[in-house]
């Protein structure tokens, strides 16, 4: 079975036929930086990962682009309400972004654009549109004519013309020619920031931006447009209605992820509802917040609660239990053993996660009935199946990512807690338990928990 997908624009699921074989190239709408990520933003960036991760092993050469839009209203909004430089709010959002997809495991992005970069593309995107009749300048903006697009407008979120709302995207509605119409360009206005044009001074619409941002760097056609379901109507709906009337392909396959709610609501700043990621990584490890946002299917909605949370958490614990404790007997991997075959069929279904980790857990247990009885060459077996799965879904409890490698203080406390360990197998030996004891609660006042096995002492930070 080779991947198959949902589409958006078809509502079916296709098989994914690249643009040019033994590629792909994905475009996912990233961060609108006015305010800091929350999980809702980063489940999009993780169901991505996975697809990315999976495309890899199935053999691609992956194009990830990741846009940043650091312009837009909300920033400028934000930037007037704390009194500082757009720019500003905008940088420091984009790091907290960075942060947190570097904190969850997600690969970075083969390019990740922003939007204040691209002016020239956008300006030539207008003059093709413009040339072509379906846009038009006007009182300083300007705007793409949805009745030159008619017949097409509404493909995506499956809407009708005339059932549409007026856009509502600029202070003055009488510049257009349909309140429809949709703003690729807003004119200056006192305080914001502003770039030359050949209409005047202004800057870019929202919708504008993505288009020459994947065409830039993805090509006329692509095979992957990927986002969240929110983002349907009216951003993608407007992307693929200035991409095809400007004569591009664009996006060959739409992608979207559901949403993450609490209660029956989306997760907003608006709502005061978000969980940002700092708060949430103490409430769980990183890895057991990527489980709990990759586990569910990436295009249904996932209903928060502290108790899936911790559910997940500890169904992650399982896992990692396993690789563990095998690690200690089966010290050298082959990362080259073939997937179980359950698990390729479910990640080629739709990217179907919780298929997929239903097959990782069942390996699992055959893993611990293969320990207790110790049988090493099927230990060696499954614990080599186990790695390969958690490494296409980024949950490979022994990559760098999550063993910490990557602190520059890590092999300094591999050392220190060693050294500790030694002393209290010696203190053990020699009968002395008081000191082993001491040692032992020492060590878990700083935070690591140890644990006696048949195969010595193993320790681990304390969750």
């Amino acid at each position: 079975m080779s991947l198959h997908i949902y589409d958006t624009t078809t509502r079916a699921i296709r098989e994914f036929v690249p643009v040019e074989a033994g590629r792909a190239s994905i475009y996912l709408c990233g961060a609108t930086v006015q305010a800091p990520p929350h999980i809702g933003h980063i489940r999009s960036g993780v169901n991505f990962d996975v697809l990315r991760r999976w495309l890899m092993r199935s053999g691609y050469d992956v194009t990830f682009c990741r846009n940043v839009t650091d312009i837009d209203d909300k920033i400028i909004r934000v930037s007037a309400e704390e009194g500082v430089p757009w720019f500003v709010v905008a940088e420091r959002n984009q790091r907290a972004f960075t942060w947190a997809y570097d904190t969850l495991g997600c690969l970075p992005p083969t390019v990740e654009p922003r939007a204040t970069g691209h002016v020239p593309e956008m300006i030539t995107l207008m003059e093709r549109l413009i040339e072509r009749g379906h846009a038009y300048a006007s009182g300083g903006d300007v705007y793409f004519s949805v009745q030159s697009w008619a017949d097409e407008y509404g493909e995506l979120s499956n809407q009708k013309l005339e059932n549409m709302r007026a856009a509502a995207d600029t202070d003055d509605e009488s510049c257009k020619r349909d309140p429809r119409d949709f703003a690729l360009w807003k004119g200056a206005k006192p305080g914001e920031p502003t770039w030359p044009t050949p209409w005047g001074l202004g800057r870019p619409g929202w919708h504008l931006e993505c288009s020459a941002m994947a065409t830039k760097y993805l090509g006329p056609t692509f095979d992957i447009h990927g986002g969240g379901i929110d983002l349907v109507f009216p951003h993608h709906e407007n992307e693929i209605a200035q991409s095809k009337a400007a004569g591009d392909g664009f996006a060959r396959y739409w992608m979207h992820n559901g949403l993450v709610k609490i209660g029956a609501e989306k997760m907003s700043k608006s709502l005061g509802n978000s969980l940002l990621i700092p708060e949430m990584v103490q409430k769980v490890r990183p890895v057991e917040l990527r489980y709990y946002l990759a586990a569910p299917h990436y295009r249904s909605s996932i209903e928060y609660s502290e108790e899936a949370l911790l559910e997940a958490a500890a169904a992650y614990q399982r896992i990692e239990g396993f690789v563990t404790r095998a690690a200690e007997v089966i010290h050298d991997v082959d990362a080259d053993a073939p997937l179980p075959q359950a698990f390729a069929d479910a990640l080629d279904d739709d990217l179907g996660t919780p298929q997929a980790l239903a097959v990782v857990h069942e390996v699992v247990r055959e893993g611990n009935v293969a320990l207790s009885r110790g049988d090493k060459e099927a230990v060696a077996r499954l614990l080599a199946e186990t790695q390969n799965m958690l490494d296409v879904l980024g949950l490979d409890p022994r990559s760098p990512q999550w063993r910490g490698t990557g602190s520059d203080l890590a092999p300094v406390v591999d050392v220190l807690v060693a050294v500790a360990l030694e002393q209290r197998k010696a203190a053990r030996e020699r009968k002395d338990y008081a000191a082993a004891d001491a040692i032992r609660d020492q060590l878990a006042a700083a935070g690591i928990t140890v644990e006696d096995t048949p195969h010595g002492a193993r320790w681990e930070l304390s969750r």
